[in-house]
């Protein structure tokens, strides 16, 4: 994402895994162990990101699933308002960990990185009632 076309090399990218979210640290090491990333070209509107985030962290905690910075992320993209994003998506070489980062939209800046831990769910899902 140093230009509009042209995605960060694994160095560059983990250098930008800076502090933004207690997520980082584990998503730099995953992607220098050689996980799985993908990052998109694609922007996106504000308001979509914002609330898949906050959709994600709203099941997770209602199945009891581990995340690691995913409220820090939530926090900091509302802050982010009527700008899109770009994203990209992070498996851990051992696929214990599937990861979400969040750039600006020419993608030269990490906003946010959260984490989700891939492990059964601890509760059930509870379904809202019908009309």
């Amino acid at each position: 994402m140093t230009s509009q076309n042209e995605h960060p090399t694994r160095p560059g990218l983990a250098a930008m895994l800076a502090d933004q979210t207690a997520a980082c640290a584990p998503a730099r090491e995953a992607l220098l162990a050689g996980g799985e990333l993908r990052l998109f070209d694609r922007e996106l509107p504000d308001w979509m990101v914002r609330g898949i985030a906050a959709t994600r962290l709203r099941r997770a905690r209602r199945i009891g699933l581990t995340t690691v910075g995913l409220d820090e992320s939530v926090e900091i993209l509302s802050r982010h308002r009527d700008v899109p994003f770009r994203t990209g998506l992070l498996d851990a070489p051992d696929r214990s960990w599937f990861f979400t980062l969040y750039f600006n939209a020419a993608g030269t800046e990490l906003l946010a990185c959260s984490a989700v831990k891939n492990q059964p769910a601890t509760r059930k899902p509870t379904r809202r009632p019908g009309p």
